[in-house]
């Protein structure tokens, strides 16, 4: 009898979480149909010696490896598809379009409890009365036992079985008492899928506390250009200034989303906007509305995960990872603050861009797509100039107060105290007593950034990066920003013994130096030290929201869309971070930071006033920013970086790499460089060592990759990639490949 070749019996392409580029090949398990193992479910195969969870991504008739080297998968764990074709699709794309494992892709894509194999479905579990425990209880057996005697009588007069919520509400402790029924054969304890349950709470249904605003004639225009357009693809560039309404759009938008039927996902950039967005959301849509972000237990990310699959959440809203989200019957997407950096992964695993994967989703399902911003990235802009988006945009409202008033504070003509220059300190007691609060923004967070000894120079430095140590003096410590590497805070220099000061501001010495100065006025600060979680930002909102705060001193937390209707002045305390930055893309996220940040003020019926503190005020950018706004710097900066052949204007891939001996990453780039075809139409340059060389005791550097079109950039990785990983270099170093990155420093 002739043996089954592979072909005949089928073959399953599986993605299992792991560092491989390609996709797995298994067979069905002993008598069972492909038919019978549905693209999109998850199975338990054999990967060496051990057990993985894996995906099924494809059905195919031929493998290149014979059949008596392929092993049958062997289990079944979703009996229908986990992730629908279109879901699928996306994430397949994202590992070709990034260069990234597939399974890897999806496998971060799914809740941790799903990536360990658990049921897709809720569990719950049941107890039952057997006939010996209900005859144990006719004869009285457990007098002794009053515990378990009563269980059995709830159990007998409830049809002999309850589930495990009925029974936490008749006796928490009955669980110890059902261990020992069961012990004896009396009662049974099972688990079965469930009905998906309704989501938890996120918070105390409110009713609107304002009326429902009429929209402007601008709002009006923007909702009923993206609700024509419903039903196919179309990518909407919503430019407004900070205040202008943004965000009443986008409801508009998701209400009418509603009432055809279909689904709506919005991304915020951060985990701090979720709350304040959400109240906005809850107070105005009477659906259930899932949130997905990494501030979640797994626990809850499970359960919201659960939700949007089973078409329980109409609204999803969540941060960046919330692109992947199993959203049935999608009709619009909405990425908020659309230029921000966040959505960008940087570190570790596949880096990709959310906002992009949201514009490819919304090819894919035929459907609207809205990126909002008052600062639009400058790829956002040069689509619009291609055509390929349609510029929406939204003045300030009629009831706003006029747009803020931006001078600049020439630091070298100003007496300056603990980093505040004179204007600056009196401008806050003028807004203090004219009953205004007072934002002031510095991106530097801890006490200072350098300590130093005033007899030899000596400099804290981080034993493992090339970087300084911070100074955290509530803490009492001495912390790296880039490692996470802390230690005391001497009173003396290690080297010489003399007296060390800390030099330099961060957050942490402005609020003090300002709570000196201004002691009736209460404070607040705003940055990862002071906010831990989403509890701690919504107080300091609260704080701001109610008065009870008159300054806020914050890092770039407070730029990112929050509403402080009392804020009638703005600080900027350092505006010269970016300026003279080696990144090209520096002087962009100033000007992005210096708008938003002064887009916290004159929210309200007030005029509000900006102050940017600056070595440089002769600087273009910022007196493009002055004299023109964001929208006249964009314009020529886009010039610029035509002529430069930067970004938008071509497309780039970083290949980067470290090790712990400074010599292996440049090697291995050098090596990786030498198998590109000398008649390439794709630029390589470098490699070179990473702008911080040395992070976290390892050595970095990078080969950067470059060409006009995007479609020849691919197809030379595509080609390339495998012959780089099989370089014996890079078993020596770590690597990894970045595709249009945001950071090439």
């Amino acid at each position: 009898m002739k043996t089954p070749t592979a072909s005949a019996l089928g073959i399953l392409k599986v993605a299992v979480d792991c560092p491989l580029r390609t996709l797995l090949d298994y067979l069905p398990p002993p008598g069972t149909s492909l038919e019978e193992l549905p693209i999109g479910a998850r199975v338990r195969v054999a990967l060496g010696r051990a057990s993985a969870i894996g995906l099924i991504v494809g059905h195919a008739t031929e493998s290149a490896l014979p059949r008596e080297r392929l092993r049958p998968v062997r289990e079944l764990i979703d009996p229908t598809a986990l992730l629908s074709a279109e879901l699928l699709d996306l994430l397949l794309w994202t590992a070709s379009y990034y260069h990234h494992p597939p399974g890897e892709v999806i496998a971060a894509a799914l809740p941790a409890a799903l990536r360990s194999g658990l049921t897709s479905r809720p569990l719950a579990s049941f107890v039952g009365l057997t006939s010996a425990g209900r005859a144990a209880l006719s004869e009285d057996s457990l007098r002794r036992a009053p515990r378990q005697r009563e269980l059995l009588q709830h159990l007998a007069a409830h049809a002999a079985e309850l589930g495990a919520d009925e029974l936490d509400a008749l006796d928490p402790n009955w669980r110890n008492a059902a261990r020992a029924l069961r012990a004896r054969g009396w009662l049974t304890l099972t688990q079965r899928e469930v009905k998906v349950p309704d989501l938890p709470p996120q918070a105390p249904y409110a009713p609107p506390r304002e009326a429902i605003p009429e929209l402007s004639a601008a709002q009006l225009t923007a909702v009923q250009a993206v609700d024509e357009a419903a039903g196919r693809y179309a990518s909407f560039l919503l430019q407004g200034a900070t205040g202008s309404g943004k965000t009443e759009v986008y409801l508009r938008l998701v209400e009418r989303v509603l009432a055809r039927g279909a689904r709506s996902l919005v991304l915020v950039p951060e985990i701090a906007l979720t709350p304040q967005l959400l109240e906005r959301f809850r107070s105005r849509l009477k659906v259930p509305i899932a949130v997905l972000h990494s501030g979640l237990s797994d626990v809850e990310r499970l359960a919201h995960w659960r939700s949007v699959r089973a078409g329980t959440a109409q609204v999803v809203i969540g941060t960046r990872s919330a692109v992947f989200a199993p959203v049935a019957q999608l009709g619009l997407i909405v990425v908020d603050e659309e230029h921000d950096g966040s959505y960008k992964q940087h570190e570790g695993g596949c880096r990709y861009s959310a906002r992009d994967l949201a514009v490819r989703r919304a090819q894919q399902n035929a459907i609207p797509i809205v990126l909002g911003s008052a600062t639009p990235a400058f790829e956002s802009l040069h689509n619009v100039q291609l055509g390929r988006y349609r510029a929406l945009s939204l003045p300030r409202r009629e009831d706003q107060a006029a747009a803020p008033r931006l001078s600049l504070i020439d630091l070298r003509a100003h007496a300056v105290h603990a980093g505040l220059a004179g204007p600056v300190t009196q401008a806050i007691d003028r807004h203090l007593k004219s009953d205004g609060q007072v934002l002031v923004y510095l991106n530097r967070r801890g006490y200072a950034p350098s300590l130093l000894c005033t007899q030899c120079g000596w400099i804290a430095p981080c034993l493992h990066c090339d970087a300084r140590l911070t100074v955290h003096r509530q803490a009492g410590q001495l912390r790296c920003h880039y490692c996470g590497a802390s230690q005391a805070l001497p009173e003396r220099c290690g080297r010489c013994g003399f007296a060390v000061r800390a030099v330099g501001q961060g957050t942490e010495r402005v609020a003090e130096t300002l709570a000196t100065m201004f002691p009736d006025a209460p404070l607040v600060r705003l940055d990862r030290d002071s906010a831990h979680d989403a509890a701690d930002v919504g107080a300091v909102m609260d704080a701001l929201l109610d008065g009870s705060a008159r300054i806020l001193v914050g890092t770039q937390m407070v730029t990112k869309g929050h509403h402080f209707p009392g804020v009638s002045l703005v600080a900027v305390i350092n505006a010269d971070q970016g300026l003279f930055s080696s990144d090209f893309r520096a002087a962009e996220r100033l000007a992005q930071t210096i708008v938003q940040v002064a887009g916290r003020a004159g929210r309200g019926a007030r005029a509000g006033e900006v102050l940017i503190q600056t070595e440089y005020p002769e600087h273009p950018l910022l007196q493009s920013l002055i004299q023109g706004g964001y929208e006249a710097y964009a314009a020529t900066a886009l010039e610029e970086r035509a002529a430069a052949r930067w970004p938008p204007f071509t497309r780039l891939a970083l290949l980067r790499a470290s090790a712990p001996d400074a010599s292996a990453p440049l090697k291995f780039l050098r090596r990786a460089r030498e198998l590109a075809d000398a008649g390439s139409a794709v630029r390589l340059l470098g490699p070179v060592p990473a702008a911080m060389a040395r992070r976290a005791g390892r050595h970095h550097a990078q080969l950067l990759l470059e060409h006009r079109e995007r479609a020849v950039l691919q197809n030379f990785l595509n080609a390339w990639l495998p012959e780089v990983e099989r370089l014996p270099e890079a078993r020596r170093v770590r690597w990894a490949l970045d595709v249009d990155p945001l950071d090439i420093q």
